[in-house]
């Protein structure tokens, strides 16, 4: 093979290996960037790179615009030209509740009058919004969001970003494709970035997304190459010779011509099964090196869209599910581990005590041994910590620039810090879990959320009764519950006569609370409160259930295939069925209770409600199921068709709009007398 310093080759040798280098570059990055499956290390990537360069040193008339060196920058510009986006790009609606989006949905399937409607659930990437163009394959402009109608030219910096070609690849390029997404910045490139501005006496950047706005708009584009932005394509704009029907389709092709899509983008039938993918998605977030301030949600029916249309602002075939995010820098102190309901062992990081979104935070999740490394904490670092939403804090990255002296790494156990059991990784290779059925910690945690508030509700049964009554070996299963005498119970430490009958007549009561309430307590994969109550409403009890064909469950309104196989799985296998006939036996209610039943000629019978502001008397979750059960709909959201809006102390925006719009508000007391009189 010819070598770039070797005199005797010539122009024509040259152009081959240049031309095979590219091709490599190429795919490379191809792999690196839009398949997420590297086959070469960063070391071999940068030597076939570095001896692209030496060849177009030695042979300038081989340089192309397209060429991969030519990412590292060269042309400074004066100044950002404004320039004008064919296709407008709108901003979309935002949502930050369950119930909003719930709302979203349903009124987007009326919009369409009945229609079969395929969801797509994407990430939104917290970056900076860009409209990428290409003509004949060849990368043209590149401008930013702006105002919508006018961005910033950046085409001098897109150039440099990583994984964006400048030729696309593949057959049936289109005339005209212009793509539309996030630049961005990710975590593990900050760290490295500020490590090295430390280095050279530099302010660090306090985050991703601030250092992303700041590069893609230098005027020095050599600048922009160090910083390692990156793009993820989620969307289209002005395009010409391109036929696809769907939003799944236009990712698809976009895919093949080399350019990186925003990744676990999904496609769905029905919108509860949207629903459960994001909530799920949402507590995962953790595990992505970029940062995510929320979901999209659209229709995938480009045909669909059109006739949806929009509003002044925003089309209506989409929504931002967003999520309310706040940071703060801390210490962390030690990593402990605990054993969750499913064997799951997680590591735990113990902060020193920091303030985020008004409460105090001194620990936060971190997940998995995998996550551990990839971020590379270490007890006595300085990390980022993030509260986001319900979800538990958790380690965004370490600040490695502020490493004082070498830190050791930190080793997993081997053995199940409950029962001694050894540790196994599971099939996906990410968590590692004790696999004894007879571990103490995992049924603590089971029994505990079978007792909670939204499930059995039993009074009485907290954490510390918990721990002794699975310690003492008096409850082994949810069923042994039912079985507690007050002798057994006054076997425990500190537990008298009068305490042991309040507990038993919390027991008892909770033997009446209903299919939905057992269904959301029996740790069913996908099925929480929501799913529960729609599953005891068309079955009526668990009989019907564990009779009922996967096909019965998919075709259940709001239920779709994958929730429908999660159930079906459980009722169908031998831990499933014993559960129900071991509670059977025990006297609790498996068909559906009072609190199950739906009044269609209640008080609130098909009307809107809207719940805002601190209540006195009822929880969020309280105060919504018993809307439901009055004939009712609890929506997250105050529009034009809002009948009711329950106002608690310190009700704010929703209050105002709800004034606006001459919706009829009830206080808390108000509500009480309406549905409950004389309560």
């Amino acid at each position: 093979m010819h070598r770039p310093d070797d005199p005797q080759v010539n122009l024509q040798q040259a152009s081959v290996r240049v031309s095979e280098l590219r091709d490599q570059i190429r795919k490379h990055d191809y792999l690196y960037y839009v398949v997420a499956e590297p086959v070469v290390s960063d070391l071999q990537y940068d030597q076939l790179l570095k001896e692209l360069a030496d060849w177009e040193t030695r042979f300038p008339s081989l340089i192309t615009n397209d060429s991969p060196t030519q990412k590292i920058g060269d042309q400074v510009v004066e100044g950002l030209a404004q320039v004008a986006h064919r296709i407008p790009m709108l901003s979309i609606d935002n949502t930050y509740t369950e119930g909003e989006l719930r709302d979203f949905l349903h009124r987007v399937e009326k919009l369409l009058s009945g229609e079969p409607v395929e969801w797509v659930v994407e990430l939104k990437v917290d970056g900076v919004a860009a409209s990428i163009r290409y003509e004949q394959g060849s990368l043209v402009a590149a401008v930013t969001r702006g105002n919508g109608e006018v961005g910033d030219d950046v085409t001098h910096n897109a150039r440099t970003i990583r994984g964006l070609p400048l030729q696309l690849q593949g057959k049936h390029i289109p005339k005209t494709l212009e793509v539309r997404g996030e630049v961005y910045m990710t975590n593990s490139d900050l760290v490295e970035l500020n490590e090295q501005r430390t280095r050279s006496g530099e302010a660090e950047f306090k985050n991703p997304r601030n250092v992303t706005a700041g590069s893609i708009r230098l005027l020095d584009p050599k600048i922009c190459a160090k910083r390692k932005l990156r793009f993820l394509c989620h969307g289209m704009g002005f395009c010409e010779g391109l036929q696809v029907r769907t939003h799944m389709e236009f990712l698809e092709k976009v895919r093949e011509f080399g350019v990186p899509i925003t990744p676990l983008v999904q496609s769905f039938q029905s919108s509860q099964e949207v629903v459960v993918h994001c909530n799920r998605l949402v507590e995962n977030l953790h595990e992505l090196d970029f940062e995510v301030d929320g979901l999209v949600i659209k229709v995938n029916s480009l045909e669909q869209r059109e006739s949806l249309g929009a509003t002044s602002k925003s089309p209506r075939w989409v929504i931002a599910y967003k999520i309310e995010k706040y940071e703060a820098v801390t210490r962390l102190l030690a990593i402990k581990t605990q054993v969750g309901k499913t064997g799951t062992i997680t590591p735990v990081a113990e902060l020193e005590p920091v303030q985020l979104a008004g409460t105090t935070v001194s620990r936060a999740s971190l997940h998995n041994l995998d996550e551990i490394k990839r971020k590379d904490v270490r007890v006595d670092d300085w990390v980022v910590v993030e509260k986001a939403g319900k979800i538990i804090p958790h380690i965004v990255r370490v600040e490695k620039h502020r490493r004082e002296r070498e830190l050791p790494e930190f080793e997993f156990p081997e053995q199940c810090p409950e029962c001694g059991e050894k540790l196994v990784k599971d099939t996906s290779g990410v968590y590692i879990r004790c696999v004894s059925n007879q571990c103490p910690a995992q049924w603590r945690q089971r029994l505990r959320y079978f007792a909670s508030r939204d499930c059995m509700d039993i009074e009485g049964l907290g954490e510390k009764l918990v721990n002794q009554l699975v310690d003492a070996q008096l409850v082994n299963s949810y069923a042994d519950l039912y079985g507690l005498t007050t002798d057994k119970l006054m076997q425990l430490e500190r537990m008298g006569k009068k305490s042991a009958e309040n507990i038993l007549q919390g027991i008892q009561a909770s033997k009446q609370r209903g299919l939905s309430r057992v269904l959301n307590a029996i740790t069913i994969r996908h099925v929480g409160q929501r799913v529960a109550m729609v599953l005891a409403r068309r079955f009526g009890s668990a009989e019907n259930l564990l009779n009922a064909t996967q096909e019965e469950l998919a075709n259940t309104e709001e239920i779709g295939p994958i929730i429908a196989k999660s159930v079906f799985d459980f009722c169908r296998s031998e831990e499933g069925s014993q559960v129900f006939e071991q509670l059977r036996h025990a006297g609790v209610l498996l068909s559906t209770s009072q609190e199950d039943s739906v009044d269609h000629s209640g008080v609130f019978a098909n009307k809107t409600l809207v719940v805002t502001g601190t209540l006195v008397h009822y929880s969020r979750d309280e105060i919504e199921r018993l809307i439901g059960k009055l004939g009712g709909k609890a929506s997250g959201s105050v529009s034009k068709n809002t009948d009711f809006l329950v106002a608690g102390e310190a009700a704010g925006s929703k209050l105002q709009k709800a004034k606006e719009l001459g919706v009829r508000i009830l206080s808390e007391e108000e509500f009480r007398q309406m549905a409950q009189p004389g309560a």
